[in-house]
């Protein structure tokens, strides 16, 4: 086998798990009835690229297969992800933003030779994407383009791009066309779509989600952050792409189940000592840190939501409670109380070491 032969293969097995999360889960897989030869085809491509084809010719197909079908210009090769009922579902769904263009058509199953073909064309790709920054650069275009994809046939290349604002690019497709022969697209894509596609570890020390399965970017705010009772702090929430972190979403309905059970606006609470402020709040411990004095943040202690509720009672019947009947748990100060900002009370209050001068000799 030659070199190029195993750069191929590295190239088509490396990509294939790294978009694994292109392949859509079957959950009729095990019924017999939906193993039928399907009309509908969902075939995944490279990039988070999907599309829906035509069975016209009644192949039998299953999932993982690699089948040839028609393009715009020539053809193409891609995987199937879906087949049967489940395809017609997926398309139901999508069809909506997909619009009413017309189904495309599978010709046949990939054969060796389409296959070689394939992983051909896909080792120009690197070096196509190379050639393209030179060129980009040489043009002055404020514009990044972060992949390149090969149409099977090699006819037609997608490049991949984000810019800030409107690029005209019309030069560029020129140069890249006269280089290479081919026909060329260009497709603007977001931030996050950029970071799925080049891959890359997040700050909890795994591969991002939106490269190994994330495949949907809902509008995501800092007011889910103000939710979850998170410090508004950018470094902090903002993933690799420079946007506000997927993960925010993950718990957020945890934390709204959560929050049903807090009132709607925390009190003051009236105690013996004084008045207490609430200053944070831990929804899912169900938890209240009040603080007598909350601007040099002294004499802050945690109280169970239930004790404060009680209190709040107590309180609207005149009552103020003394400090001495919390419970334990309830009295213990936080070590670590954070306001705006993630900074810790505690450390405010430690006082920088004096360096002792050098002793002479």
């Amino acid at each position: 086998m030659s070199c190029n032969t195993c750069a191929v293969n590295d190239i088509y097995d490396t990509d294939e798990i790294r978009h694994g999360k292109l392949d859509s889960f079957d959950w009729l897989s095990n019924i017999d009835e939906a193993k039928e030869i399907s009309g509908l085809v969902e075939v995944h491509f490279k990039n988070t690229r999907k599309g829906f084809f035509l069975n016209t010719h009644g192949l039998t197909i299953k999932r993982g297969d690699r089948v040839v079908v028609e393009a715009i210009r020539g053809h193409d090769l891609g995987i199937v992800s879906l087949i049967g009922d489940v395809a017609q579902l997926q398309y139901a769904r999508k069809s909506g933003s997909q619009g009413n263009a017309p189904l495309l058509k599978i010709y046949r199953k990939a054969t060796e030779a389409d296959t070689e073909k394939w992983r051909t064309s896909r080792l120009k790709e690197n070096p196509t994407l190379i050639k393209s920054h030179q060129l980009a650069s040489k043009l002055g275009l404020e514009m990044k383009i972060s992949s390149v994809e090969y149409q099977a046939d090699g006819r037609k290349a997608t490049f991949y791009y984000t810019a800030d604002g409107r690029v005209d690019f019309r030069q560029l497709i020129k140069d890249i066309s006269a280089e290479y022969s081919i026909l060329v697209e260009m497709k603007q894509i977001g931030a996050r779509q950029e970071a799925g596609m080049i891959g890359g570890i997040g700050s909890c020390g795994r591969s991002l989600c939106c490269s190994t399965w994330r495949t949907d970017f809902s509008s995501i705010t800092t007011d889910l952050a103000r939710l979850q009772e998170l410090p508004i702090n950018a470094q902090k929430l903002a993933g690799q792409c420079g946007k506000l972190k997927c993960c925010l979403t993950y718990e957020l309905d945890q934390y709204l189940e959560a929050k049903e059970d807090f009132p709607k606006m925390l009190l003051e609470l009236e105690l013996d000592k004084g008045r207490a402020i609430p200053i944070k709040t831990d929804v899912l411990k169900k938890q209240i840190t009040y603080s007598y004095d909350p601007g040099t943040g002294t004499k802050h202690f945690m109280l169970d939501l239930e004790r404060v509720k009680k209190i709040i009672n107590q309180n609207k019947r005149g009552q103020k409670p003394a400090m001495d009947e919390l419970s334990s748990t309830e009295k213990r100060e936080s070590p670590d109380v954070f306001m705006s900002g993630s900074v810790s009370l505690n450390l405010a209050k430690r006082k920088k070491k004096k360096r002792r001068p050098p002793v002479r000799r």
